[in-house]
């Protein structure tokens, strides 16, 4: 029989119940991770016309943004403003549901680890986006080039500081620090269903990525290549040395340490998915 000392059954908590809150943080937590996990398995079982076609488009998409952050760039000379005016492109991805390669480290791995898709699936994700982005950005940095020639020289100079960068300690966690970012980007769209919040998370990431200097392997490759189709004194080797360790520390940022947190802290409910 329960006493006026029972601890009452109630869904709402008082702001002082730390158990409460706690039990909250926790479904909040499932929540998303069960939204990864629905909206993430589609992705990885993409035939390969539909994944290339996305990712190109993701890299089109991007290009864009380049193309903001260069008139930004040239007309202020300011990088904070170029990043915020670069976040059109990751806006353009959110809103057009293309595909980010650094995107396809969060989602398509937790929905491995719930045993909902294969490695190889994940595998075969990776290599069609990369490719897809790489490709799609190319074509649309050609077009801008010769579209807008009076950018030529920016982007040559910002693609200069990426290429040049060296194979270093500094670049490398340059790297690792926008795999992080990217990554916790993709986490903090698959914590809400406010698309305003969403669109504020895009703007701050492309602001920390691009305006303080962090190296996106794709992201970056981008303007890289709007330097060399610009006539820029570097090639595609030099920018092939440069993206193989960007790429790697991108890895290590993102998968390392935010993707292998938050599986960490949504365990139990991943479990749950590899066992029903």
């Amino acid at each position: 029989m329960s006493t006026e000392q029972d601890e009452p059954e109630n869904r709402f908590f008082s702001p002082h119940d730390t158990r409460g809150q706690q039990r909250m943080r926790d479904d909040a937590v499932d929540r998303a991770i069960d939204r990864i996990v629905e909206q993430g398995r589609p992705r990885l079982y993409r035939t390969w016309p539909q994944l290339l076609a996305t990712a190109l488009v993701a890299g089109m998409e991007v290009a864009l943004g380049v193309l903001a952050l260069l008139t930004v760039q040239q007309a202020t000379g300011s990088s904070l403003l170029a990043g915020i005016a670069f976040s059109v492109g990751l806006i353009a991805l959110l809103l057009g549901y293309a595909e980010l390669f650094t995107e396809g480290f969060l989602v398509p791995i937790v929905v491995v680890v719930a045993r909902e898709a294969r490695y190889r699936h994940l595998m075969r994700f990776w290599a069609g986006t990369l490719l897809g982005n790489l490709v799609g950005g190319w074509v649309l940095t050609w077009l801008v080039m010769l579209g807008f020639p009076e950018l030529g020289s920016t982007a040559a100079h910002l693609g200069a500081e990426f290429v040049h960068a060296g194979v270093s300690l500094q670049s490398l966690c340059l790297a690792i620090l926008a795999g992080s970012a990217i990554t916790l980007m993709t986490r903090m769209h698959n914590g809400t269903d406010n698309d305003v919040a969403k669109v504020i998370a895009s703007v701050v990431t492309g602001f920390l990525i691009v305006g303080t200097g962090m190296h996106h392997s794709v992201l970056d490759s981008l303007l890289v290549f709007a330097g060399i189709h610009a006539g820029a004194e570097y090639g595609y080797g030099a920018w092939a040395v440069w993206f193989g360790w960007s790429l790697l520390g991108n890895f290590i940022g993102g998968i390392g340490i935010t993707t292998a947190l938050r599986i960490v802290r949504g365990y139990t409910r991943i479990y749950e998915w590899r066992h029903s």
